[in-house]
């Protein structure tokens, strides 16, 4: 069995549809200003959890639960749910659990995001 696709193709066929001639190159801006902040919320996750500062962490999963979904990362999105309900029931330790499993996702996204955008920059050259 082949792994799922780390971005569903639903989610993506959704954001395609917003822009269908692609004029606008809504998918393009949407997955480039997914991954730049993808990568400041990572960080801050990174330097809230070294603080534990756990309110922090909640925070930075709940808004990159709603973004990895909007794009079709949805296991990434599942994690950031876990993690948030977690800490949301006092579970530190439960979420500290799920950051490895998390930043691998995260690595597994960025990749995909940057492999997709670099198809929509071939296709329009």
């Amino acid at each position: 069995m082949a792994a799922k696709p780390v971005l569903d193709a639903a989610c993506m066929a959704e954001l395609r549809a917003l822009d269908p001639d692609g004029k606008a190159q809504l998918v393009k801006r949407v997955l480039a200003t997914y991954r730049a902040s993808l990568a400041k919320l990572v960080e801050q996750l990174r330097v809230a959890r070294a603080d534990e500062a756990w309110d922090q962490v909640s925070r930075v999963a709940h808004t990159l639960k709603s973004s990895s979904a909007s794009i079709g990362a949805l296991a990434l999105s599942a994690l950031c749910a876990d993690i948030e309900r977690l800490l949301r029931a006092g579970d530190n330790a439960g979420a500290g659990e799920l950051i490895e499993p998390f930043h691998a996702e995260v690595r597994r996204v960025d990749a995909a995001v940057g492999q997709t955008l670099q198809h929509l920059e071939a296709a329009a050259s």
